[in-house]
């Protein structure tokens, strides 16, 4: 198939060109500049020279194009992970979401895409028992940034799958790690937590789900061949609290124990309450539509043997 790529610079855009090629698929990658488009074509892949936010450019470069399936990874996410810099992202981060998005989303409608798959997150379920499926909505009552950033997916989501004529599919992932990830040995989490700057939180129980970034990739481009309309849960087998999960990572660093830290500390830094929804709230995701439908088979998280975690 014909398939073009709309953040295709990002942390999962290049396992997703390499898995693309490794299919057979002919690739279209959209990119702003020559020196990138140049690297493209040296892949194999055919660049298409655009600028998100100038809807007439993508319009053209889709027509052109003529794809039968666009992926839309767009995001501005920040090399480091820190509420500073994840803070100064932010803005630029959700107008790329919205109204990039939507730029690409209007010119593949307009060119008659036949699918469209949308980069979304499953981190964000609404707390509760067990692990959150396909039909669990994104939290809504939540810390600031937190409601802030369901409330843009939940609205992008909404817009795919309300589209007319072409099959919509959102793809919530879960926590990226392996190479180019803030979660990786060499990535930013990493270095913090080689100096003790990632502490657990109370009793860090917020169930996190994880997928490497190549297991993302690799899902992605099996719903871009088999995947129904509607959303997909992409995360590994083994969705894990704080309390086990952190210090395994930083037994696999050789890494100090994580500090810890109360709640009530917690609170008193900038962006508490969003640090103490992550760290006790958070809810687990199931991949079992996506394994029983994309036959994904995911990896077990590599820094983390023979450990579970009770979800009541």
């Amino acid at each position: 198939m014909k398939v073009f790529v709309a953040g295709a610079t990002g942390a999962i855009g290049r396992p997703l060109l390499d898995q693309l090629l490794a299919k057979g698929h002919n690739v279209v990658a959209l990119t702003r500049s020559q020196e990138r488009a140049q690297s493209l074509a040296a892949q194999g892949i055919e660049p298409a020279i655009a600028d998100v936010f100038d809807p007439d450019s993508v319009k053209a470069a889709i027509a052109h194009a003529q794809p039968e399936v666009v992926i839309e990874q767009l995001t501005a996410l920040p090399r480091t992970y820190s509420r500073e810099s994840m803070t100064a992202a932010a803005p630029l981060n959700t107008r790329i979401r919205l109204e990039g998005g939507a730029n690409v989303l209007a010119a593949a409608q307009a060119a008659g895409v036949r699918r469209y798959l949308r980069q979304s997150i499953a981190i964000w379920g609404i707390p509760g028992a067990g692990l959150a499926d396909e039909e669990t909505p994104l939290v809504l009552d939540a810390s600031p940034v937190v409601a802030a950033e369901s409330r843009v997916m939940t609205e992008i989501e909404r817009r795919l799958l309300e589209t007319s004529n072409l099959e919509g599919i959102a793809l919530r992932y879960g926590f990226f790690y392996g190479p180019g990830t803030w979660f990786n040995p060499d990535g930013d989490v990493g270095q913090q937590v080689r100096q003790q700057q990632f502490p657990i939180v109370g009793n860090g129980d917020g169930v996190w789900s994880w997928i490497h970034i190549e297991d993302a990739a690799i899902a992605t481009v099996a719903a871009v061949e088999q995947g129904n309309t509607g959303v997909y849960l992409i995360v590994d087998d083994q969705p894990l609290a704080v309390r086990d999960w952190l210090p395994a990572f930083a037994r696999s660093l050789n890494a100090p124990p994580p500090p810890r830290v109360s709640v009530e500390d917690a609170l008193k830094q900038e962006g508490g309450a969003d640090i103490v929804y992550y760290q006790t709230q958070m809810r687990g995701a199931s991949n079992a539509k996506a394994k029983r439908e994309l036959n994904f088979q995911p990896r077990s998280l590599e820094w983390v043997v023979d450990t579970t975690v009770a979800l009541g």
